[in-house]
């Protein structure tokens, strides 16, 4: 997103993006972020900037900027797959 976001932008964000959401890494264009493409996390908030908050599976928490970073969400399948095997 280039400057401000609208509410109604921010809250298709928050939409898409979810608490819980499982997102991947594809580039950021930041010299000071210590977070390598494909690495992937757990979408925490979205906040008014329209900026993802994402504990990244590394330890991290770092925000992505939509429209300067690169970041896809997970499928649900892949999602799950660490869940199969553990309910009854």
């Amino acid at each position: 997103m280039n400057g401000i976001p609208t509410r109604q932008q921010v809250e298709n964000l928050r939409e898409r993006y979810p608490v819980g959401a499982r997102v991947v890494l594809h580039h950021m264009d930041d010299p000071y972020a210590p977070i390598p493409p494909g690495t992937k996390g757990t979408v925490t908030y979205v906040d008014d900037m329209g900026q993802i908050g994402v504990n990244w599976d590394t330890g991290s928490s770092l925000a992505l900027v939509p429209g300067s970073d690169s970041f896809s969400k997970v499928s649900e399948p892949e999602k799950n797959k660490s869940n199969r095997g553990m309910s009854r």
